[in-house]
């Protein structure tokens, strides 16, 4: 026992200073990446008392690029000082779900994936979909995908919760105005230092033939994973590589993270705002609004952020809603 003892209080400390070294990188890097910010202001100042001086217009051009491109770079690294948690450095694995609304539902959360993966592709994260439910008409039923890349979870957990879209139907003959639903969940990617014990007499595995995405190959084989957790009921699929081993391996991945998850939400004493935001997918619950008719508006609820180009926000650009819901949770942290 006391040799069960020592190990035990061995690899906390192994933790402890895994954690320390962590945010004292973090903090390093930080530091560095404002100094290097002060002297390019200092730069421009510079060079702009010079072009005012002679009268300059294309150094004054050039000035006016180089300092958006300075702003948008600090506003990227308030952003990450505001990624606190152990976990926002984290990769992440995000899923949607169809909720009330059919066919409608089910185009929005393709619409809602495309979003993702196009805001990802501008930050260059890397994203792969594990898993892939074709809709039975049009869309998507539910999509799980991974975004690998600095702090991709603790941007992504920003969406978490239900996402409302208004408009004029297209799979309506009539034109009428439809409201659909679709839920977003995210979870931190477990890496190979974190330590989840999983009992294999505890997990049932399921293989099935693919469907969906990915070729004629996957349609012959039953390459496809299905991992159920016993105790906890989580279940969690992969049918998107290839061959089963590995669709197994990340399918493993991801139970790992769901399990991960969980044992985070068991050691907070009040509901954090993943459990608040799984509510029912349906009217009252939602965190965002995309209305496309009779006007165009987006509007987080829990920031009261409004945009107007819906369109721009559909296509990716969504720091503007990320970086509000940060602050308010910073904001939230300092004032509490």
């Amino acid at each position: 026992m006391e040799i069960l003892s020592a190990r035990k209080d061995f690899w906390e400390d192994q933790d402890k200073a895994r954690i320390l070294l962590q945010k004292k990188t973090k903090l390093s890097s930080s530091l560095e990446q404002w100094k290097k910010f002060q002297s390019q202001i200092q730069d421009i100042e510079n060079l702009l008392t010079l072009a005012l001086e002679e009268e300059d217009e294309q150094v004054l051009d050039d000035l006016s690029t180089e300092i958006e491109g300075l702003s948008a770079n600090v506003r990227l690294e308030e952003l990450k000082m505001m990624l606190s948690s152990e976990q926002d450095p984290m990769n992440a694995i995000m899923s949607i779900h169809a909720g009330a609304g059919g066919t409608e539902a089910q185009d929005w959360v393709e619409m809602l994936l495309r979003m993702y993966l196009r805001w990802a592709e501008k930050r260059e994260f890397r994203t792969s979909i594990i898993d892939y439910l074709p809709g039975d008409e049009a869309g998507v039923k539910s999509v799980s995908f991974t975004v690998e890349g600095e702090y991709a979870y603790g941007y992504t957990k920003a969406e978490i919760g239900i996402h409302r879209l208004v408009r004029i139907s297209p799979f309506d003959a009539g034109g009428r105005r439809h409201t659909s639903f679709a839920s977003v969940f995210v979870y931190p990617e477990v890496d190979d230092e974190i330590k989840i014990d999983i009992n294999e007499d505890d997990l049932r595995i399921d293989t099935f033939r693919s469907g969906g995405k990915g070729g004629q190959h996957v349609n012959k084989t039953d390459s496809a994973v299905r991992i159920t957790h016993l105790p906890t009921g989580i279940v969690v699929q992969c049918q998107n590589e290839r061959s089963q081993h590995k669709n197994k391996a990340m399918a493993m991945k991801y139970l790992k993270s769901r399990l991960y998850e969980r044992e985070l939400q068991q050691k907070n004493e009040k509901l954090d705002e993943e459990n608040k935001q799984k509510k029912d997918i349906a009217w009252g619950s939602q965190i965002r609004s995309y209305v496309l008719h009779p006007y165009k508006m987006v509007k987080d609820h829990r920031t009261n952020l409004e945009m107007g180009n819906a369109q721009k926000v559909l296509d990716g650009e969504i720091d503007d809603f990320l970086q509000a819901y940060l602050m308010l949770g910073n904001d939230a942290q300092t004032n509490g």
